[in-house]
């Protein structure tokens, strides 16, 4: 039996949408959104790792765990490798990374990242969907992923490259990278002890830190393309479409 341990990391103090944690959605916070939808899976125990109090006070509110971390974390990775060690589980094999800031994921593309990065043994696992609107090739704000074949489902590629700019003239293999990790324990606590890399800095993408350390990330292809918000346009775009939904 192998279990995972789902970690949300979330603040407050973004810089683009301070405050994104506790935007409301069909009157359910950003935060408890994708809280719920981690739950969903049934993967594994779920909690969200937090530097404000309001944003814990919002998820257990709701129906949720969360556990307070420090302030100073450079990244969100280092903010669930605080909460894990101070969680102090045992047996976990697999920690799974959520971003807080995309309430819409398909809880299928979830189950399905855990199970195929269980089924092979991988170091790393995300997901990356087909890039269906070509305005999201030149968008710096789409983080695009190259892959060393293509896409299928039930499969895995390895990552050969992550970027903001626009990658469609390297070959065909690019597609709309989805942020979620999975990473093998050992292999997480690898990684959180490595230094940022010049690459990673230059480009604000963390997995670069991975690359640049020969650490191999395996992506599956996710059947839907979630919207993470990092702007108030993001924000009203996802609400219109969740509460369309409804």
């Amino acid at each position: 039996m192998t279990n995972t341990l789902i970690l949300i990391p979330s603040r407050m103090a973004a810089t683009r949408l301070p405050g994104k944690p506790l935007l409301k959605i069909n009157d359910l916070s950003i935060i408890s959104h994708v809280f719920k939808k981690a739950e969903e899976t049934k993967i594994g125990k779920v909690v969200v790792a937090a530097e404000d109090q309001e944003i814990l006070d919002d998820v257990k509110k709701n129906g949720g765990h969360g556990i307070l971390t420090n302030k100073n974390h450079k990244t969100g990775t280092d903010r669930i490798y605080e909460a894990y060690k101070k969680l102090d589980l045992k047996n976990i094999d697999y920690i799974l990374n959520l971003q807080g800031d995309e309430p819409n994921i398909d809880k299928k593309d979830i189950i399905n990242l855990n199970n195929l990065a269980v089924k092979n043994n991988s170091e790393i696992g995300t997901l990356a969907a087909k890039i269906k609107d070509n305005q999201m090739l030149i968008d710096k704000n789409v983080v695009k992923v190259q892959t060393e074949k293509n896409l299928e489902k039930g499969n895995f590629s390895k990552a050969i490259n992550f970027s903001r700019e626009n990658l469609s003239n390297l070959n065909n293999n690019i597609y709309h990278h989805i942020g979620i990790y999975l990473y093998q324990v050992n292999v997480l606590e690898k990684f959180v002890r490595l230094n940022q890399t010049k690459n990673e800095i230059q480009n604000k993408l963390e997995q670069l830190r991975a690359l640049d350390n020969d650490l191999k990330i395996s992506v599956a292809l996710a059947e839907s393309s979630s919207i993470g918000v990092d702007t108030e346009e993001d924000y009203l775009a996802i609400k219109k479409i969740m509460e369309y939904k409804r």
